[in-house]
């Protein structure tokens, strides 16, 4: 473990935790030990407090009087409130992008798309997962809504958090591959309507596999 210099600040430390959160190296109900981590990086308790008290804002850890500080559990009554709640932002952000985005914006996310594509030819769940989340992104910063985009950073944050993925489902990749390519063509179209329609049932359709996922882990 690389240790952290005595003058690096405190969202360094929040920063190397939620990478590690993330990846799951620190599982949802893990109990931090803060005195190990605390020697691990070559810092004192504070700066790791102060840390600590950061991803407790952005819900990636629960921190409890006298009993110290928890990963944060995901349950399904959790996604099932939030999956809309990202449907609704996020449907919005595509009705945005279509009416501020440049013939080269729409380049750009073909170019993402087209990286969907072959991973999908290929099977690569994460490389598709990972061209998944920069397409949605760059629809994002298309809106030029910052309070958007900020919102929905911190809601998949949370999202991050959960065991499951919705791509694990049989049939699912290639059913958001379909997805997205109604939503690209929408946005070459420059149909905000539809764009927004779009991405909001493709959000809903994410829950619906999670759901189904579940199901099938409790039977």
């Amino acid at each position: 473990m690389t240790r952290i210099a005595p003058t690096a600040l405190y969202q360094e430390v929040a920063e190397r935790l939620r990478q590690r959160i993330f990846a799951h190296e620190l599982t949802p109900g893990t109990w931090i030990d803060e005195q190990k981590l605390a020697e691990e990086y070559g810092i004192s308790r504070t700066p790791l407090r102060e840390a600590l008290k950061v991803l407790a804002s952005e819900g990636l850890v629960d921190l409890r009087p006298r009993r110290g500080c928890y990963v944060t559990e995901i349950s399904r009554q959790d996604t099932d409130d939030i999956f809309p709640l990202m449907a609704l932002l996020e449907g919005r952000c595509a009705a945005e992008a279509v009416k501020r985005a440049k013939p080269a914006d729409i380049s750009a996310l073909k170019a993402i798309h087209e990286k969907l594509e072959s991973a999908a030819r290929d099977g690569r769940i994460d490389a598709f997962f990972e061209s998944n989340q920069e397409f949605h992104k760059k629809i994002q910063e298309l809106s030029g809504n910052r309070w958007l985009l900020s919102v929905i950073q911190d809601l998949r944050k949370v999202l991050k958090l959960s065991r499951l993925h919705s791509l694990s489902l049989e049939g699912r990749l290639q059913q958001s591959l379909d997805e997205h390519r109604l939503i690209m063509a929408a946005l070459q179209a420059g149909d905000a309507v539809k764009a927004e329609k779009l991405m909001h049932d493709h959000l809903l359709s994410g829950r619906e596999a999670l759901a189904k996922i579940r199901d099938g882990a409790s039977s």
